[in-house]
């Protein structure tokens, strides 16, 4: 898989899955805009160039229209072209258990302004530099967000909301020659890193449920089955959801 001479632009990567998955892009040749609102993502695209890849950072915060709009014009600007953009970002208390009955109107924005509201900012931005390249979109779903959940259910609503909004894109973007699918992972990520941390034996009862027996790496595999999405080889492959968890979820 060689994406040599290609751009994608990563949201929310500064750490844990999206640092995975644009470290991943970039090993397979790819220039990766690491789109993030701190400055973790100034030092993942610092890590990529110290690589020997080429990444530039943005500062992007993708419940801004005008923010996320920059940075594809950043991109255009750096590289001349913009192949993929994966949006990974959620919001900072995604992990944070709560109950519905308990959700207010500021926790509801906070969540649906960077997943959903996240998701449309970015796909608008991008269109056009999309379809002068057959270039591909992708959103991040999980387990959450196909059977529901009972600690994070506004995390699950936004994830399952993503699904829905990907696989009618992938309808509407199809004649312009733009793939739109979904990506389901199970790997370390900094929550539960710290969740693992505060309970060890979790990470074995983790692992025990997962039929390949072992937690995902956000770059070895997170990413390596982005970066086939993305690339060439799957040039043929559109609204689909593709989990990548070990086979610890398999109804997809």
């Amino acid at each position: 898989m060689n994406l040599t001479g290609s751009t994608a632009m990563v949201t929310g990567a500064g750490a844990g899955v999206g640092r995975g998955i644009a470290t991943a892009l970039a090993a397979d040749g790819a220039h990766v805009i690491v789109a993030t609102r701190s400055e973790t993502g100034r030092a993942v695209a610092d890590e990529i160039s110290a690589r020997g890849h080429h990444a530039t950072w943005a500062r992007c915060d993708v419940t801004d229209a005008a923010s996320v709009t920059a940075t594809v014009d950043l991109a255009l600007a750096t590289t001349g072209r913009l192949d993929a953009v994966i949006h990974n970002a959620t919001s900072n208390v995604s992990s944070r258990p709560h109950n519905l009955a308990d959700v207010d109107r500021v926790l509801w924005a906070d969540h649906f302004s960077v997943s959903l509201s996240g998701a449309h900012h970015c796909a608008a931005a991008a269109f056009a530099a999309l379809q002068r390249r057959g270039g591909t979109f992708l959103v991040m779903t999980s387990p959450a967000g196909i059977e529901g959940s009972a600690t994070l259910p506004l995390y699950a609503t936004m994830k399952g909301a993503l699904r829905g909004f990907a696989k009618s894109l992938a309808r509407e973007w199809a004649p312009h020659g733009i793939t739109v699918n979904v990506v389901s992972p199970l790997a370390y990520s900094p929550a539960m890193t710290a969740a693992i941390t505060a309970e060890p034996a979790m990470e074995e009862r983790l692992s025990r449920r997962i039929p390949l027996g072992r937690i995902g790496d956000p770059e070895r595999d997170i990413g390596a089955a982005v970066a086939f999405l993305v690339g060439p080889r799957a040039r043929y492959v559109t609204g689909q959801t593709l989990g990548v968890d070990g086979g610890h979820y398999t109804n997809l």
